[in-house]
């Protein structure tokens, strides 16, 4: 078959941004060197450019997991221009068809069945999957939003400004306008790319399963360092509209710590978080198939797996019932006339079945790690 035709834009931003970093820092470096001002403003630019396709681009505009003021969002929407990832607008669009998409060699536009090198980097350097919808109509909601439509009516000019502009301002005040440009400007750059790029081909690859295996992405806490957080891939998947990555404390996720401090300082509000019950429904089904080819080839597999199951059947009963009483719960406290329900028995409910469903969850894990 006869290749796309290459995407000239794209393919000479990126080609040339890599020679720059590739050839020009380390001459620069070996000739001339760099102070401890110049790599720290690499690194915070990293970082800035980074969160701000996480919690801008990413968790805000394609997958609505939040709301935030109209400041956050012009920050954010600056950030974003910074890292030249293309507008808001669409980046959305392809992340969308993305998630609709996953793993489709044909319709998703970064499908990491077509191997590593394509969904990093390759997808970008020819029209292999050119946006069959120009007019964004997966982007409704996005084209009311007046700071995406006005920075991708200008995203061009926005991107030069700001990623010329800025370096050679630091540079000029810091007295050395050049290597700022190619640590700030290019190496920066380059680094936030391909760091981003890693969550469409690395954590594609690499990584566990916990939650399913319907599709190629994995959770990878090395790549969520690299990314702000978004290395927990296979989470993401199955709860994409969750503002957090990483749901456990330990879990490397700073995006998700911006958010809530938005949140706190009022700056953000509506912050989804997938339910409890769905997210270890999700994770018992991942353990029950896993132990279920374990014991299949197993002496008196027969009795194992029908002990398998009704543990797993008792489980998913309790999380049943602990998410209807929530849900009773929820109705309840909403209702106009609250004298009909007692709110402190419903939540004890509530309490006490979590908490039935929490301890099934632990003697359901530990009757697997038997046949670990």
């Amino acid at each position: 078959m006869q290749k796309p035709k290459i995407a000239w834009l794209g393919a000479t931003v990126l080609t040339l941004t890599a020679l720059i970093a590739l050839i020009g820092v380390p001459t620069y470096a070996y000739m001339v060197g760099f102070d401890v001002w110049q790599i720290s403003f690499m690194v915070v630019g990293i970082i800035f450019t980074e969160i701000s396709i996480t919690a801008g681009y990413h968790r805000l505009w394609t997958h609505r997991a939040y709301t935030a003021h109209w400041s956050v969002r012009l920050l954010l929407a600056f950030g974003g221009t910074f890292a030249v990832q293309n507008s808001i607008l669409h980046w959305a669009s392809d992340h969308r068809r993305h998630h609709r998409n996953v793993d489709d060699y044909d319709l998703d536009p970064y499908s990491a069945q077509r191997g590593f090198w394509y969904s990093h980097v390759g997808w970008m350097l020819r029209e292999y999957n050119p946006n069959p919808d120009n007019n964004y109509k997966n982007c409704p909601d996005l084209k009311r939003d007046p700071i995406v439509m006005w920075q991708h009516r200008y995203y061009v000019p926005l991107a030069l400004g700001i990623n010329f502009g800025f370096p050679i301002l630091v540079g000029f005040l810091h007295g050395d306008v050049l290597g700022m440009m190619l640590l700030l400007g290019f190496a920066r750059l380059v680094i936030a790319h391909h760091f981003t790029f890693f969550i469409n081909s690395l954590a594609h690859i690499w990584g566990s399963q916990p939650y399913s295996d319907k599709n190629s992405a994995r959770d990878n806490g090395f790549l969520a360092v690299l990314t702000m957080g978004e290395g927990y891939h296979n989470y993401h998947h199955n709860f994409q509209r969750d503002y957090r990555n990483g749901i456990r404390w330990w879990q490397f996720d700073p995006t998700k710590w911006l958010i809530r401090t938005f949140a706190w300082m009022g700056l953000a509000k509506n912050l989804y978080s997938a339910p409890l019950e769905k997210i270890e429904s999700a994770k018992a089904a991942m353990v029950l198939s896993k132990t279920s080819k374990k014991l299949a080839s197993l002496p008196q597999a027969e009795v194992y797996l029908d002990k398998l199951h009704k543990e797993y059947d008792v489980l998913m009963r309790k999380i049943n019932d602990f998410s209807t009483a929530k849900l009773h719960w929820a109705e309840a406290k909403k209702a106009t006339i609250l004298e009909n329900y007692d709110l402190d028995a419903l939540k004890n409910k509530v309490e006490t079945l979590k908490e039935s469903f929490l301890q099934q969850k632990r003697d359901w894990l530990v009757f697997n790690a038997a046949f670990a």
